[in-house]
């Protein structure tokens, strides 16, 4: 069908009134620092985290808490760093005791 674009509600879509206020000066490795719960752990190392925006990210440990063997269980507070250019997918880098 001609003349139509990519759904809003898709597996990408991205509720920007809810991401931080985008710069121009942001690079790739730039990461935005949000909190939220997990929700769910999904195979591979995956973590399901709902944000306290209410978006939810898809995230993975960072290696630092891979090496010290840091456990992550539904329910956890966490931060994760969320990229500029891609909102859905994230880096846990903090659990809250």
């Amino acid at each position: 069908m001609p003349g139509v674009g990519p759904v809003p509600w898709g597996p990408r879509a991205v509720c920007y009134a809810c991401t931080v206020e985008r710069t121009a000066n942001l690079s790739k490795d730039d990461l935005i620092d949000v909190q939220g719960t997990v929700v769910a752990v999904h195979s591979g190392g995956l973590y399901r985290v709902q944000v306290d925006s209410g978006q939810e990210v898809l995230a993975q440990l960072s290696g630092r808490m891979r090496r010290f063997r840091i456990k992550v269980v539904p329910g956890d507070r966490v931060t994760v760093g969320v990229s500029p250019y891609d909102p859905v997918r994230g880096i846990i880098t903090f659990r809250a005791r």
